[in-house]
């Protein structure tokens, strides 16, 4: 005689698909309001209050959409790599389902870091692209997010599906700390960290404040799409599985 199963609470509570549905169209509204309020302020800032830096002049404003979409092209990583290690060790049953919605959002955040990388380093450094450790780890991660996606659509079943995908997940995360640490490891055209460092921020404070207003603006509007794309493909899953039941009853 088995025990019965505990209650579903904080992150497992999701588990139910219906659940889920529910709590985005709740949270949908006010995310997206957010989102906009953030980037409405954030753009205002880092354009027309914020100063011109000294060397690199006001080609320097790019940095307010490069520097987001560069941190969330990893952070998208990183939540998928959760996700296949919920997928593969907790069974969550919406962990493909948000890793398979977040990796065409990732490759966009990264295919925006990489052009806007390039419209920044042409008058900075000379030239649209050089193959220093820090581009070619970025444009590696592009890859391995595209190959995400094919995998995906080359697997019908979506549970061996998730699994492989998972397991690609897992294996491509060692490009993270490379991307990371490239600029430590390596004599590269980027400069250190400047932020997100031990020390401190280095950045000066008007130019820091609507850098990390961008990032969260770029954050909230990841989990806006997120939840958009996990609630269509919730509900296509529910149409298939719904259609294969009239076939087997016809049949």
């Amino acid at each position: 005689m088995t025990a019965s199963p505990p209650p579903l609470t904080g992150f497992w509570s999701l588990a139910n698909p219906g659940r889920f549905l529910r709590l985005a169209d709740t949270l949908l509204p006010w995310m997206a309001a957010i989102t906009a309020g953030l980037f409405g302020y954030g753009l205002y800032k880092g354009l027309f209050v914020a100063p011109a830096d000294y060397q690199q002049g006001e080609s320097m404003r790019i940095m307010y959409i490069h520097v987001p979409s560069a941190w969330m092209a990893m952070g998208v990583y990183s939540m998928m790599t959760i996700s296949a290690l919920g997928t593969l060790v907790w069974r969550h049953p919406l962990a493909d389902v948000a890793q398979k919605c977040a990796a065409p959002i990732g490759a966009g955040f990264t295919v925006l870091c990489l052009i806007t990388g390039s419209l920044w380093g042409k008058p900075t450094w000379g030239t649209w692209w050089e193959w220093d450790a820090r581009m070619t780890s970025v444009l590696v991660l592009l890859l391995i997010y595209l190959g995400i996606i094919a995998l995906w659509r080359a697997i019908d079943e979506p549970g061996r599906a998730g699994r492989a995908v998972a397991i690609m997940t897992l294996v491509g995360a060692v490009n993270l700390p490379i991307i990371k640490f490239s600029v430590d490891w390596w004599n590269t055209l980027h400069q250190p960290a400047s932020v997100f460092r031990s020390g401190g921020p280095t950045i000066h404070p008007a130019m820091l404040e609507p850098l990390l207003v961008m990032g969260l603006a770029f954050g909230f509007l990841f989990g806006c799409l997120l939840m958009i794309r996990m609630q269509g493909e919730i509900l296509n899953r529910r149409a298939e599985r719904l259609e294969m039941a009239r076939a087997a009853e016809v049949a």
